[in-house]
């Protein structure tokens, strides 16, 4: 499939040529402006929309944050912002480019099309405007955060080569989970901790990171280390090119589609033909060093995943393993709970519901292993996330005693 939006001003296209050549990058110059373009969406985002739509709709707590915890708000709307945007692009090509459905395992590693390019320049786009904001503000977010940014500006840029695009939608789904990440991480600054909407956001947070991280995650890990590995171990000429792609040289190889099933529709030749345009008879197997740069972060993010969710795992254990308290204390333990839910106005807790008491603890408590969970996901996973809740409300609670002086 085509990229739906215009190419971008000659002019334009010329001056990141170079860069382009130097960087072995020759698609980038067909979407440069739409790298430029997210920048500056994002950007906007966190200048001017955050801040307006958020004194608009939160004025009792957006005007009164400092200015680190401000910033950190602004850059998790930029972030709830990009994650929506990501996702419906990646999700898009998925089940709409049938380009890129059809690839065979030599295209999945050298093929081309313009959709996968427009979601590779947005999450290239969101990156170079992570790296920019990490570097202005480099003594809130650290060296740690600028480095993931600058990594993952190097590792997305390989889109632009071509390499993996059949892959870059499928891992940018990582991003399922975000968005529930960053509505946790409001209801905690909006004096929602613990409320129902942040119940059954850090259900969705849990699940979606499980099924997108998890599962999709690292199948499709398994299938791109595979096709890596053709890849790399790329036979040209003979009867051993003939045994993995039916084809014995080079130019079989690499051929271009030649859009025979398109019966004349010219949109459809020119998509096919985008396919494999940057390959030629002299193209040989991918560089090593290419191939371990992206297995190895691959492994790195994979292996960080795995680590989450065990620390998850280990919050519920942690949780459901405490010991069981006596009749006694449960009873007093309740009563003490509804007494301070009944102070707050607006609880619907009042003493009369102690009747039945063994069954609210339990309530509690998996809501409190749901909420532990989430936090536990917030403070560990930082890719768009500039800060841990624990770091940035510590910073506050400093910035407040100097206020007053202490």
């Amino acid at each position: 499939m085509r990229d739906p939006l215009p190419p971008p001003p000659s002019s334009l296209s010329s001056l990141s040529q170079s860069l382009a050549s130097a960087l072995s990058l020759p698609t980038l110059p067909n979407h440069v402006h739409e790298v430029i373009v997210a920048v500056i969406l994002y950007q906007f985002v966190q200048s001017v929309l955050s801040p307006t739509l958020s004194t608009h709709f939160f004025p009792n707590h957006y005007p009164k944050l400092n200015s680190r915890t401000r910033i950190n708000w602004d850059v998790h709307v930029v972030s709830l912002v990009q994650s929506v945007i990501i996702n419906a692009l990646s999700l898009w090509v998925i089940l709409f480019d049938s380009e890129r459905a059809s690839m065979n395992n030599v295209e999945r590693i050298y093929g081309y099309t313009g959709a996968i390019g427009l979601a590779q320049a947005f999450g290239v786009g969101y990156f170079l405007w992570d790296l920019i904001v990490s570097t202005i503000h480099f003594r809130i977010f650290g060296p740690g955060l600028w480095a993931h940014a600058l990594a993952a500006c190097w590792v997305f840029s390989f889109g632009f080569r071509p390499f993996l695009n059949y892959y870059g939608p499928t891992f940018l789904l990582y991003e399922l989970s975000s968005p529930f990440l960053n509505v946790h991480w409001f209801c905690d600054k909006l004096d929602l901790t613990g409320s129902p909407l942040q119940w059954y956001n850090g259900m969705a947070l849990i699940g979606s990171f499980f099924g997108a991280r998890l599962i999709w995650g690292n199948w499709q890990s398994v299938l791109c280390f595979r096709d890596i590995w053709n890849a790399v171990n790329l036979p040209v000429g003979g009867a051993a090119a003939s045994s993995v792609t039916g084809t014995g040289t080079a130019a079989e190889i690499f051929s271009q589609r030649n859009g025979s099933l398109c019966l004349g529709k010219a949109s459809c030749v020119a998509a096919q033909a985008e396919v494999m345009k940057y390959t030629s008879a002299t193209t040989g197997p991918i560089p090593k060093w290419l191939a371990l740069t992206y297995l190895s972060s691959n492994l790195v993010l994979n292996s960080l995943n795995i680590f989450w969710f065990g620390k998850m795992i280990a919050t519920v254990k942690k949780r459901f393993e405490e010991p069981p308290s006596s009749p006694k204390q449960e009873k007093e333990t309740f009563a003490s709970v509804a007494d301070g839910e009944a102070k707050k106005p607006g609880s619907g807790v009042d003493k009369g519901q102690l009747d039945g008491a063994p069954a609210k603890p339990r309530s509690k408590r998996a809501d409190s292993v749901v909420l532990d969970v989430a936090n536990g996901l917030e403070e560990d996973d930082f890719i768009g996330h500039p800060t841990s809740t624990a770091v940035e409300d510590a910073a506050d609670e400093a910035a407040e005693l100097r206020k007053r002086g202490l």
